[in-house]
């Protein structure tokens, strides 16, 4: 019987590289998405034809904590229980500091930090003893943010919540981590000005962005290895080296 993996915002970018994976080594994967669902049941048909896995799509607005009971209540349903938990979907808010509203603000806690601890508050009991929950981090909830306060801030607390956490999944044994990103070459950063490149480029010891596939064997160390908890991992490329 194949491994099961929930992957939130598991239809692109990071979170579809991180399912290539998991389907590569054999686990059957759940793949959240917001609104495409064109897009979605594109890639979902993509992948069927590559791997004999089960492939699931779950529409789940993560910025809607409604969404945490419909996820829960597929569990229940289909009689699930997950060996691994990754956060990967995340939002962002660039609206100038002196310009944004609280709504705008709670919008992005709730996507970035309430729904992550309050769904794993939900499936407790339907993460298999010795599972593993993974965050998605990022080097800005590290480095200071200069486009979205909001963004660095919920990171950060993302980054506190990995340490955090392991005292009160211990008794399940269940492991808790996050990889924190620098600059991956995904969709989420393509339409970057050229010259912006060069600049982000300049600052690593690496010179250029990480390749997804670079990150996904990052989480799935993370998913085999059973001795690592409360880590984050950055994988930067040597940001700031200079």
């Amino acid at each position: 019987m194949n491994r099961q993996a929930l992957i939130t915002g598991g239809t692109k970018g990071i979170g579809l590289s991180v399912a290539n994976g998991l389907l590569k080594s054999g686990f059957d994967v759940i793949l959240t998405y917001g609104s495409d669902s064109i897009r979605a049941n594109e890639v979902k048909q993509d992948l069927q034809q590559k791997y004999d896995s089960n492939i699931v799509l779950l529409q789940a607005d993560i910025s809607d904590l409604n969404s945490i009971e419909f996820i829960n209540q597929y569990l229940v349903d289909n009689n699930i229980a997950l060996d691994t938990l990754i956060f990967n979907a995340g939002l962002t808010n660039r609206t100038i500091f002196l310009e944004m509203e609280l709504s705008a603000w709670k919008t992005i806690f709730d996507a970035n930090v309430h729904f992550p601890v309050f769904l794993i508050q939900k499936v407790y009991d339907r993460l298999k003893i010795g599972s593993s929950v993974i965050f998605t981090g990022s080097l800005m909830g590290a480095q200071p943010h200069s486009v979205s306060l909001v963004y660095g801030i919920t990171k950060s607390t993302v980054h506190a919540l990995v340490k955090n956490l392991v005292k009160f999944l211990e008794p399940r044994k269940i492991r808790v981590n996050a990889v924190a990103p620098g600059f991956v070459d995904t969709e989420w950063q393509k339409n970057k000005p050229a010259d912006v490149k060069v600049s982000i480029n300049s600052k690593m010891a690496a010179g250029r962005f990480c390749e997804p596939d670079e990150l996904t064997n990052v989480y799935l160390m993370l998913v085999e290895n059973q001795y690592i908890n409360g880590e984050v991992i950055v994988v930067d490329g040597g940001y700031s080296f200079k």
